[in-house]
């Protein structure tokens, strides 16, 4: 196992996980009780680890993190339009 991701943001350690699950690279979050026997202090940061056949596949799917999404285009919501 190769650790690929380190920190105590628990949004971003849940981001991950998902980008990771779909691709398929079977993540696995270390110190995740250690952090919760601490009092759950943000001082513990948690691992992910992946298989070693896994690590070159999950860092460059870990880039995802760091981007910003383009904000919507203005009028394309995705829904019906309000106009009547």
């Amino acid at each position: 196992m190769i650790e690929v991701l380190r920190t105590n943001n628990p949004i971003r350690l849940d981001y991950a996980m998902v980008l990771l699950k779909q691709a398929g690279c079977h993540p696995f979050v270390a110190d995740r009780f250690m952090a919760a026997v601490e009092g759950s202090i943000l001082a513990v940061e948690r691992r992910i680890l992946v298989p070693d056949e896994y690590a070159a596949s999950a860092r460059d799917i870990l880039k995802q993190l760091d981007t910003t999404p383009e904000p919507p285009v203005e009028g394309d919501w995705g829904g019906e339009s309000e106009e009547r």
